[in-house]
């Protein structure tokens, strides 16, 4: 079963050089302990008696201090899988249970932790429900129903005509030069709708925390890694007479793989690390995260482990920033108002026994959401009113994307409020979530790359909130379900608010204005 997730604040203004010092309270490097005493042969002893876990091991980034660091991982049980030196992250494997807290008493290592409970031997996605896959019977139903010029399956397609994204096609549907990649499950890049615009040589697998770029490695594991091919479809399906149309269907996709290949599905932070910087390496313009990190929900900043995934995930993040990458992420699902004083996480870890916790929102990250310089994304059905899963928050949420809502029912042939997009092995299906919010987001920044080529991640986010659509709070209390109880609480004005941050995204005028 897939998972659910959660989001974080506004946006900052200036360009994102910003420090987890300064954003995230992490401590300097001057902060750290004194460098560690454990021998080579205490290492060894050490190293039989834990599960092999992952850890990422956070340092500065001189070459004489990375060096050091590396000789400390392997002499206190631990084996380097990648350094990615640019950002002082090192990915690395040990057994030895004291790994995690000698690595931290090394000099110049700022923060450092395990990135999961399981055993390496041994799921965190942003949909909500199960996938309603289309039976040939009702494709056809709305092949008959399309309009002249439109893709077969348009008629369903409400999300496209709800941001203007079906007249934004006719005047500029995006160019080939802008890449989106999609950190994700996968992508099937042999679907016929998502073939046109595949960008293989910006495409990698990055599950171990190291990119592999073997042809076809970034495809998914099994036609039940469905997300990201879903994801991929509601961003640059094409124009070809064939099923549906995508929001930015001129622009370019990529796929870098980073859920587990097994039924879990999880998203750990060595492979979101890994996904960033190759983004970041690889010219990708956008990248789409409709996940978060596992196995934790929220990252406390308290707990030495958590602490390091944060350090870790914003130092890659921020690199992509740096090199002109912006990054966009889902809300969540849990409907939490993430600028309230205290939420309950009752699914963490999720990688092996969840023990319900009391986190305070802006002392636990939900990651990368919560990240400073992404675009934080919360979901709205087809009457533009916020979805009933998604989550929200006065500070946090950015702009708001068509995410689907199974109550908030369309005039369309299939009366389905959900999002109708591209599956594995050439089929097509309905989910909603924040996870389908994102997307739309993030094709919608790419049209704007599109028309401002020279636009920074800084100015893209600018951009995308000036040109949103904002109907304000509701003025009568918020029941998502109609089931007679008062749901969330929506703070702010016309402006921005904590429903729709700046307002649902608008992809004419992205091509217009």
């Amino acid at each position: 079963m897939l998972h659910l997730r959660s989001r974080r604040r506004l946006a900052l203004a200036v360009p994102v050089v910003l420090s987890l010092t300064a954003s995230l309270g992490l401590l300097p490097a001057a902060a750290s302990a004194a460098p560690g005493t454990a021998g080579a042969a205490g290492a060894v002893r050490a190293a039989d008696d834990g599960p092999n876990l992952a850890y990422v091991v956070n340092t500065r980034t001189d070459r004489r201090t990375i060096e050091s660091v590396q000789r400390e991982i392997t002499r206190n049980g631990g084996s380097i899988v990648v350094s990615y030196d640019k950002i002082g992250v090192i990915i690395a494997h040990s057994a030895n249970p004291e790994f995690g807290a000698r690595m931290r008493a090394v000099r110049g290592v700022e923060s450092a932790g395990a990135t999961r409970t399981a055993p390496l031997s041994a799921a965190g996605t942003t949909d909500e429900g199960a996938v309603q896959v289309l039976s040939k019977a009702e494709a056809a139903k709305l092949t008959k129903a399309a309009a002249p010029g439109e893709e077969p399956l348009e008629a369903d397609q409400w999300d496209l005509r709800a941001i203007g994204a079906d007249q934004a096609a006719r005047i500029n549907p995006g160019s080939s030069d802008v890449t989106v990649g999609i950190i994700d499950t996968g992508v099937d890049d042999t679907h016929p709708d998502i073939a046109p615009n595949f960008s293989a040589s910006q495409s990698a697998n990055c599950v171990s925390g190291k990119a592999d770029t073997t042809y076809g490695a970034w495809r998914p594991a099994d036609a039940a890694h469905y997300h990201g091919t879903h994801v991929a479809g509601e961003i640059a399906a094409a124009r070809n007479g064939i099923g549906v149309a995508g929001v930015a269907p001129g622009v370019k996709v990529a796929s870098i793989t980073v859920a587990q290949p097994d039924s879990t599905q999880l998203f750990y932070p060595e492979s979101v690390v890994c996904a960033f910087v190759f983004a970041a390496d690889h010219g990708i313009q956008v990248t789409n995260n409709s996940y978060y990190v596992d196995p934790w929900l929220y990252n406390c900043m308290d707990d030495p482990d958590q602490r390091a995934i944060v350090d870790a995930v914003n130092r890659a993040q921020s690199y992509a920033q740096r090199k002109g990458t912006l990054n966009v992420a889902a809300a969540g699902n849990s409907n939490d108002d993430l600028d309230a004083d205290a939420l309950t996480d009752a699914s963490s870890p999720d990688d092996s026994t969840a023990t319900p916790r009391t986190v305070d929102p802006h002392k636990c990250f939900d990651v990368p959401t919560q990240l400073p310089g992404v675009v934080t994304v919360s979901a709205v059905g087809v009457k533009g009113a916020k979805s009933y899963y998604s989550s929200y928050g006065q500070g946090v949420i950015d702009v708001a994307g068509p995410g689907g809502d199974k109550y908030q029912i369309p005039d369309t042939p299939s009366k389905n409020g959900r999002i109708l997009s591209t599956l594995p092995n050439g089929q097509y299906g309905f989910l909603q979530g924040t996870s389908m919010a994102s997307p739309h987001v993030a094709a919608v920044a790419a049209l704007l790359k599109s028309a401002h080529p020279n636009a920074t991640p800084a100015q893209l986010q600018a951009l995308l909130k000036a040109e949103a659509d904002n109907p304000g709070c509701p003025s009568e209390p918020y029941d998502g379900n109609g089931d007679g109880v008062v749901d969330a609480t929506c703070v702010g004005g016309k402006h921005v608010n904590g429903f729709y941050g700046f307002g649902t995204v608008d992809a004419l005028a992205a091509v217009t204005e």
